[in-house]
């Protein structure tokens, strides 16, 4: 009964490994308390009974961590991508058409700039929020 008991935390721990949620870990580890127990020459009653105990035990245990980890607080953005969404002000005449454009971020820094929409020309003193950052050239709109 043992080998079977070792088979399946086998398993459950292979598809914990590919599903990567922690909801087959607690019964790869009562597969394997389970098969230990039936090692020793318990019955199979017995391993069953420890089987659902070590697993509701290892979910309770695991609970309160994966909670905390669903709280987690957003991703700091950095770099580039911390620019989106803030205003700046037309420095340049922004025309797509024409290849022109610069702002000044919030900050202080200048960037070459485009119109997010391509037939918006917008002038020199506006202000436009940063859309998208595109390698070196902010997208912005009025």
């Amino acid at each position: 009964m043992w080998i079977l008991w070792l088979i399946a935390a086998g398993v459950l721990g292979v598809g914990e490994m590919h599903q990567g949620g922690f909801y087959l870990l607690p019964f790869a580890v009562g597969a394997a308390v389970a098969a230990a127990v039936s090692l020793l020459g318990v019955g199979a009653l017995l391993s069953a009974v420890l089987f659902v105990a070590t697993s509701v035990v290892v979910v309770g245990a695991l609970r309160p961590v994966a909670r905390r980890h669903r709280r987690l607080p957003p991703a700091i953005r950095t770099g580039a991508a911390a620019l989106v969404g803030r205003r700046a002000m037309v420095l340049e005449r922004i025309a797509n058409d024409e290849g022109v454009g610069c702002v000044r971020i919030e900050g202080g820094e200048v960037w070459t700039a485009r119109s997010y929409s391509e037939d918006d020309v917008i002038e020199a003193g506006q202000r436009v929020e940063v859309v998208e950052i595109r390698g070196a050239t902010a997208l912005v709109m009025p």
